[in-house]
């Protein structure tokens, strides 16, 4: 029989040990600004990123699946890669850098987008929070 503290694990990611905090091992705060992005933000940041691909594909596209979706990569690639953040991002008080505080640079952002955009390497995350899209580039997604 599953115990509904199973379910609640497996629902909340990976488990810390008691005094360990996503970011920690990164040398980042436990809040505020610099400390890593929680999902309640990343997912708010996706929806509004998500929601004007839609409106700029609808406009001028013709808002197929497949406009949404080039539109939404172009738009990380572009805006990830140069600023260091996306609409969403931005609007959300994020920010995605690399490890070692440096500025994404377009391959990089291509990269975490293609992963981004296949969805499972975004919702497999480590202790840090950080997605395997992240973790393949180098990235961590902080508060602003």
């Amino acid at each position: 029989m599953i115990d509904r503290r199973d379910i609640g694990s497996w629902i909340s990611g990976p488990q810390l040990a008691e005094g360990d905090f996503p970011g920690r091992r990164l040398g980042m705060p436990r809040t505020g600004p610099g400390s890593v992005g929680r999902p309640g933000r990343r997912v708010l940041a996706l929806c509004i990123d998500w929601a004007a691909s839609y409106a700029i594909a609808a406009a001028f596209f013709g808002g197929s699946q497949m406009s949404i979706l080039l539109v939404f990569a172009f738009e990380q690639v572009l805006l990830v890669g140069l600023a260091g953040f996306g609409l969403g991002h931005r609007l959300a008080g994020l920010k995605v850098r690399r490890l070692d505080g440096g500025s994404v640079g377009i391959p990089r952002a291509a990269l975490r987008t293609l992963l981004l955009c296949l969805v499972i390497p975004a919702v497999i995350f480590d202790p840090d929070q950080r997605g395997i899209h992240d973790k393949a580039a180098g990235t961590v997604v902080t508060r602003l």
